[in-house]
C-alpha cells in the first residue's frame, strides 16, 4: 500500500520545475498525455499510473542531480504534470492505496 498524499507532500523539487508543472495542468489530457508520458498503449487506472510516474520522476531527478547530458527538463515537467493530475483523480478515501 502506497500513501500517495504523504509521498507527494514530501516531494522536494526545484521551484521552477513545480511552477512549470502547475502551469501545464490546465492543458493536461489524460488520454493523450498519460499514454505518451508512461509509454503505454492505454491509460491505466490512476493508482497504477502513479506508481509508474513516481518511479520515472525519481529516475529523472537522479539524472538531473547528476548533471547528466541526457537529462530532459521538458520530459521531467511532463512527468510532474501527469503526476499532479493523476493524484487529483484518486478518490479522497482511497488516496492511500
Amino acid at each position: 500500500m502506497t500513501d500517495f498524499p504523504t509521498l507527494l507532500a514530501t516531494l522536494r523539487r526545484p521551484r521552477l520545475l513545480i511552477r512549470a508543472a502547475r502551469h501545464g495542468l490546465a492543458d493536461y489530457d489524460r488520454n493523450r498525455d498519460l499514454k505518451r508520458v508512461i509509454r503505454t498503449i492505454s491509460a491505466p487506472p490512476p493508482a497504477r499510473a502513479l506508481h509508474a510516474l513516481i518511479a520515472e520522476e525519481a529516475r529523472l531527478d537522479d539524472i538531473r542531480k547528476a548533471g547528466a547530458a541526457s537529462y530532459s527538463v521538458a520530459r521531467h515537467v511532463d512527468v510532474l504534470i501527469a503526476l499532479m493530475a493523476e493524484a487529483r483523480l484518486l478518490p479522497r478515501d482511497k488516496a492511500g492505496i
